[in-house]
């Protein structure tokens, strides 16, 4: 409650586009500086693979903008290397826009051969954007959250205005990027003033660097209270959080935070942590998410979330769960949503997913949502995904997918124990074992503020809070399973 924008972790794509955007915004040297300093050794920035595009781009090109040249010559040097191999990016949120957009800013400085684009990907969507705004149309609400793609055409639309705490798209690129077009264009100075405001406040926070993404009121609040319930955890809620949580969900569901589109994730995720504290309310605002396949994470959404659909059961699970009287209540949604997580199930027992980058998140939200709400017939299912998390146990105790962290080793945990923890079985000794190895790393590593991110944005993040909820529930599970003597610490 005494941070209610959310704690996110710092970004090198979003600070880079400070650093381009706004270089009279307080903090300019320090971010700079942020961007050599997490420079890797090669020469990028950013996890392995695919995930180093975007932010190594944003990177070299603010740090070609401020002269940096030794750091941007070897941010040049990685891009040029992996570009023309790069068939298949992360699916993250405006890649297709944001790719091309930014090779373009960097082939406009003198930078010899020009960067080529990544195979099977070209500046058409972009230039289709930056029309509809400079025409003054009013764009998608989603694409205000990477408003910064369309450059000088930022400001172009009179339909794109911050929100009342002053964000646009809740995101400080595409808030600064509004700004630069509001003040040669719209005019709007209350606007711009309150838009300014804003970015000074992030910055404030922050030291300079920026998030990805801020605020994150409803999805931050919703997550921890799931989190933190369905382990068991005793925690008292402040009636005003949850009040604001209950408030956030109309007739068309919720965004996670000022500036966003509502989406089905937060929606469902919110809908579910008011049902485990007793305050069930009718889920219905998410059939505006039902394609008839599957729910999508918002309108027009260009992809598949395996992540989505398992909170969604949850959300309409929890509901019928609340009361003898709602039993059957969308008891053909339910068993559609449980059909489909069960079809999308991996050879190797997990599932993935295009909000996070590890499987570790998809594959724990897919087995808590079936154990509790899927049905009769699935313990194969639910099995199979735990011989896989079983199998892929690091020596150190530890889960991940690049490397162990506590994040991974709390959902690898928790789907290993939380299903009997809930339903009051007895867990496997196998499943107990691996998990008290997995509890012995999480003592190991200690208390923590900065963890690997690995949500999916625009660029690679961490929910703090979020994520620290996770592990303190994988720890209360497995704190309850030695209590009740079923194993060892």
């Amino acid at each position: 409650m005494a941070m209610p924008w959310g704690q996110v972790s710092a970004s090198v794509y979003e600070t880079g586009r400070l650093v381009t955007l706004a270089p009279w915004l307080t903090g300019h040297g320090e971010r700079i500086d942020y961007l050599t300093r997490t420079q890797r050794p090669d020469g990028a920035w950013g996890a392995p693979g695919g995930y180093s595009v975007v932010p190594t781009l944003s990177a070299t090109e603010a740090l070609l903008t401020v002269g940096a040249t030794e750091p941007a010559g070897r941010g040049l040097a990685a891009l040029r290397r992996q570009l023309p191999r790069m068939t298949d990016l992360p699916d993250m949120p405006a890649a297709d826009l944001i790719v091309p957009a930014l090779i373009a800013l960097i082939n406009a400085h003198p930078v010899g051969e020009p960067l080529p684009l990544p195979p099977g990907l070209d500046s058409s969507r972009v230039e289709r954007v930056r029309r509809v705004l400079s025409s003054g149309a009013e764009p998608p609400q989603k694409l205000l959250h990477a408003l910064e793609v369309a450059g000088p055409a930022s400001g172009g639309s009179s339909f794109v205005r911050p929100t009342v705490i002053g964000t646009v798209g809740a995101s400080p690129a595409a808030t600064a990027a509004w700004l630069g077009g509001a003040w040669l264009g719209t005019g709007a100075l209350l606007d711009a003033d309150s838009a300014r405001s804003h970015l000074e406040a992030v910055v404030a926070r922050y030291g300079g660097p920026v998030p990805v993404g801020l605020p994150i009121t409803v999805f931050e609040r919703g997550w921890v209270l799931s989190w933190l319930a369905r382990a068991g955890v005793p925690v008292e809620v402040p009636p005003e959080m949850v009040a604001d949580l209950r408030a956030a969900i109309g007739p068309g569901g919720t965004p996670a935070g000022a500036g966003l589109p509502p989406d089905a994730d937060t929606t469902s995720v919110a809908l579910y942590a008011l049902a485990l504290h007793g305050m069930a309310r009718d889920p219905e605002s998410l059939l505006a998410f039902d394609t008839g396949g599957h729910f999508c994470t918002w309108q027009g959404e260009d992809g598949f979330s395996i992540s989505v659909n398992a909170h969604v059961l949850d959300a309409f699970g929890a509901y019928a769960a609340s009361g003898p009287d709602r039993a059957d209540a969308y008891a053909d949604v339910r068993e559609r949503l449980a059909r489909l997580l069960v079809e999308r199930q991996r050879p190797d027992g997990s599932w993935d997913d295009r909000w996070h980058a590890s499987p570790y998140y998809a594959t724990l939200s897919c087995v808590l949502s079936l154990s509790e709400y899927g049905g009769p017939g699935l313990a194969p299912t639910v099995a199979r995904a735990r011989a896989w998390v079983l199998s892929s146990q690091r020596p150190d105790g530890s889960w991940g997918r690049w490397e162990g962290t506590p994040e991974e080793t709390a959902y690898a945990m928790q789907t290993l124990l939380l299903p009997e923890a809930v339903n009051g079985g007895t867990v496997e000794e196998r499943h107990r074992q691996a998990a008290a190895r997995g509890h012995r790393f999480l003592q190991l590593s200690g208390e923590m503020s900065d963890y690997p991110p690995l949500w999916h944005d625009k660029d690679l993040y961490t929910p703090i809070a979020v994520v620290q909820a996770a592990i303190l529930a994988a720890r209360y599970v497995h704190a309850r399973m030695v209590s009740t003597g079923q194993t060892r610490t």
